[in-house]
């Protein structure tokens, strides 16, 4: 059974991103075509390829940053965030994220009951995904939904994930703060952003 999430709370979950270069020996080479975003003729989001495959950054149990989200309490829900490697490099050299990012928001069922489990939680079916874009030649940072395996449906600008991300991501309008492998590399090459910083964040050193 697939549950949908409201928009809000999908939209807000976190960030993803992708890139449509790599460094290999200190050299520009191009991505493969699955790691870079493409898209349909009437601007869906085709599905990114193989992104389990991808650079693995974190998992949330019941994330959500909508007060809408209380009113789901009883579905509890993993969300896994994934980016396409050529990004990753980049981030871990610079600190930032390069044209062409993609991130991954895997979202899954929580369950209790299975096999010997006893207590906690484990992942069940994928309930949705969710891609945090940057496409510079279509104006930057974007969020698409997917639901199924067809094409990916673009949030519309006045969405509130936009929001969300630009007054509170750490770095480049992206969740970074959630990420344990990133946010010390941010913190060292001095790009976390001033919003997160005055949110109360560990000044930078």
């Amino acid at each position: 059974m697939r549950l949908k999430l409201p928009l809000l709370t999908l939209c807000a979950i976190i960030s993803l991103n992708w890139i449509a270069y790599g460094q290999s020996s200190g050299t520009v080479t191009a991505a493969p075509s699955g790691h870079v975003p493409t898209y349909t003729a009437d601007g869906r989001m085709k599905p990114p390829l193989d992104y389990r495959e991808w650079i693995y950054l974190s998992s949330g149990l019941d994330m959500s940053y909508s007060p809408r989200a209380k009113s789901m309490a009883h579905h509890s829900m993993f969300d896994n965030v994934f980016v396409n490697p050529e990004a990753y490099l980049t981030f871990k050299a610079t600190g930032h994220w390069p044209n062409k990012t993609v991130m991954v928001l895997e979202i899954r069922a929580a369950e209790s009951n299975g096999s010997i489990n006893k207590a906690g939680h484990f992942q069940g079916e994928v309930m949705g995904a969710e891609v945090h874009v940057r496409d510079d030649a279509r104006g930057g940072w974007a969020f698409y939904s997917f639901d199924g395996p067809g094409p990916g449906k673009l949030f519309p600008k006045e969405a509130a994930c936009y929001s969300c991300h630009r007054d509170h991501g750490a770095v480049d309008t992206t969740f970074v703060q959630f990420y344990p492998t990133l946010l010390p590399i941010a913190n060292q090459k001095r790009t976390l952003s001033p919003e997160y910083v005055n949110e109360g964040a560990q000044p930078q050193k």
